[in-house]
């Protein structure tokens, strides 16, 4: 996952290159979006969430989570995660969300 500036909103952008995927088509680099909290007192452990687009595939995760700062001063993001995937018609809408 690369991210680009957070802008003074907590805004960013940026592209995430998955390692895994359930379709056989090529992984490719996928565009994402997000925003991350900038209250005061998260002395530098926000919280923030963001959308990919999948580029290779038709479907959509959205993430939501928190950076920390471990013993040690390393960045650790930790996340949770909803994928979306285009079903043919409503009947199937039951298989569309992991």
């Amino acid at each position: 996952m690369t991210i680009e500036a957070v802008n003074a909103n907590g805004d960013f952008a940026g592209s995430y290159h998955t390692a895994v995927t359930a379709t056989t088509n090529e992984i490719k680099v996928s565009p994402l979006q997000g925003s991350m909290q900038k209250g005061r007192n998260q002395k530098g452990q926000p919280t923030f969430g963001f959308t990919v687009n999948w580029s290779f595939s038709d479907s959509i995760t959205v993430f939501t989570g928190q950076c920390f700062v471990d013993n040690d001063g390393k960045e650790v993001l930790r996340t949770m995660w909803l994928l979306r995937s285009h079903v043919e018609n409503i009947g199937n809408d039951w298989k569309a969300t992991r």
